[in-house]
């Protein structure tokens, strides 16, 4: 019953925020603000050659690019999803300093600029970095490959799934993991029976975010993977080449800005879709 008020409370909240009235000193800059964020991206829909789109869609090196960014960013996606959920677990139990520390090294990747996230991956995996020396001796060679291109992405995305996974931990009402607990069950079957089943719907939303910024990635790793066609030529760099003119057109590179807008919205509407879902069926309950 508890549980419900408070979802009650909440969902009265919100439909009270909706209904307030915007002040006219706001309306100017909001447009303009809308603006700078919605022309550019009409400017380049309206450069697109559409009937060229097809075509440009079945060309090798358009194949390659995409097959490359969606394989590295679902296995990037995977990895984040192995190491945030727990790194999300222990934050949303740590308290003080430590929750503190915790919270500033896991957003830190967010704030950094991505050459410098590039950087410091080849300090750490380079030739002559902290692990390359041992890695190398083993004959693995981590820079300039496939796999580089998934380490930069699991780098710079990490911190969009474990903040939206940490985030609804904390808001989830303890009194369902402490019935549990006191039943007899284990820490680890509480949290796969009874935690994760709670926050699914922050999960869900930090996987969507984690996969497409994992498609988006670019600049740590042009730095650490480098820009082999077929290796590490994620679907950013084809469009970083073709205004370079190092063998791809303008028509690929306008094509894929193209695909990542889509790919983009579609994961948009599906997060925010789910939050309206949700918010329905709190008023409703």
């Amino acid at each position: 019953m508890r549980a419900r008020e408070r979802r009650a409370v909440r969902a009265d909240g919100a439909a009270r925020l909706r209904a307030r009235p915007i002040p006219a000193v706001a309306v100017a800059p909001a447009i303009v603000g809308g603006a700078v964020l919605v022309l550019p991206l009409l400017a380049l829909l309206l450069r697109i050659d559409w009937a060229a789109v097809p075509a440009v869609l079945a060309a090798p090196e358009t194949a390659s690019a995409l097959g490359l960014s969606l394989g590295t960013a679902a296995l990037s996606t995977v990895c984040c999803l192995a190491l945030g959920v727990p790194l999300a677990v222990v934050i949303s139990r740590a308290s003080g300093v430590w929750a503190a520390l915790l919270r500033a090294i896991v957003t830190l990747p967010l704030v950094l600029p991505p050459l410098v996230g590039g950087l410091a991956l080849l300090s750490l995996l380079g030739r002559g970095g902290a692990l390359g020396e041992f890695f190398s001796g083993l004959g693995i060679q981590i820079p300039f490959t496939t796999g580089a291109v998934v380490i930069a992405q699991v780098f710079v995305s990490l911190p969009f799934l474990v903040i939206a996974v940490e985030g609804a931990l904390r808001g989830i009402d303890p009194v369902f993991e402490e019935a549990a607990s006191t039943l007899g069950a284990s820490p680890s079957s509480v949290l796969f029976r009874i935690t994760l089943p709670l926050v699914a719907p922050g999960l869900a939303a930090g996987t969507i975010l984690c996969f497409t910024r994992s498609l988006g990635e670019f600049g740590a790793t042009a730095l650490f993977a480098g820009n082999a066609e077929g290796t590490t030529r994620t679907v950013p760099l084809a469009i970083y080449t073709a205004f370079n003119g190092a063998g791809v057109t303008q028509d690929m590179a306008l094509t894929l800005s193209l695909v990542l807008i889509a790919v983009s919205i579609v994961a948009l509407v599906l997060l925010h879709g789910r939050s309206a879902i949700r918010v329905a069926a709190r008023s409703g309950a």
